[in-house]
């Protein structure tokens, strides 16, 4: 799977996300791949600390966008997307239970094996993201108050530098796709193809509230979409996801 971006590979960051927002506001315009060995103070969605020890895979895709702003969050669904077919590419076969959890997980069963940070600098009307990847290939945290696994336990393994040659390439081939947001529709069906089911049960814990309902699929925009047991829908643009048909308070 060749692709055409290059790949800048560290051993030692605080965060590759920091790394390439700096690189940024430098006026690197990219595209540009940033691979580190080891984080030191890798994050997660919310402000959460990401463990990052060798082994795994801890990389950031720096890309300047000629798009509208509000396309930008789009990118999270995205790179679910992208990561998820680079797992399958990657381990050969199907994974069974590899699936998306919105707004930016990947999961195998009811355990997190990847995670997306998408992060966007504007100026003068430019565009520009990070879009930082997690993917737990050879060891996963056990301490992260939820379930989570790793790729080598699934009969998927792959090195950090041998996964991130078929990322960038599947994720040069959806950005393609989406086409600075004109081809959201088909990213946004391709997250749902990889999804859970309509219907699944489900809680959201927005920070100000927690609803319980069921996943009701996902707006034009890819916000969530949840009703409730009466059949009323209630759009979630931002909230942490329980999937309780397959973890009962899992904490995912």
């Amino acid at each position: 799977m060749p692709h055409s971006i290059p790949i800048a590979v560290l051993d030692e960051v605080d965060s590759t996300n920091r790394v390439a927002l700096a690189r940024a506001q430098a006026g690197e315009a990219g595209p540009l791949w940033i691979m580190a060995a080891r984080q030191t103070a890798g994050r997660g969605r919310s402000g959460r600390a990401w463990a990052s020890e060798p082994g795994n895979l801890y990389a950031t895709l720096l890309t300047r966008l000629n798009c509208h702003p509000t396309a930008v969050p789009g990118l999270s669904l995205l790179a679910g997307v992208a990561v998820h077919d680079a797992i399958v590419a990657a381990a050969g076969r199907p994974v069974p239970g590899l699936r998306l959890k919105w707004p930016n997980d990947v999961l195998i069963g009811s355990a997190k094996c990847a995670g997306i940070l998408a992060e966007s600098l504007m100026a003068r009307d430019v565009v520009t993201v990070a879009i930082g990847i997690g993917i737990n290939l050879a060891w996963h945290p056990a301490d992260l108050g939820r379930e989570a696994t790793h790729l080598a336990a699934h009969g998927a393994a792959a090195s950090p530098s041998e996964m991130l040659e078929v990322l960038a390439a599947v994720m040069e081939r959806w950005l393609a796709q989406w086409s600075d947001g004109a081809g959201f529709p088909a990213v946004r069906a391709a997250w749902l193809e990889r999804a859970g089911g309509i219907g699944e049960a489900c809680t959201v814990n927005t920070g100000t509230e927690r609803m319980a309902g069921s996943f009701a699929g996902l707006d034009d925009a890819g916000s969530l979409l949840v009703a409730d047991g009466e059949g009323t829908i209630t759009t979630v643009t931002f909230g942490d996801v329980t999937l309780t048909s397959i973890s009962e308070g899992s904490g995912q």
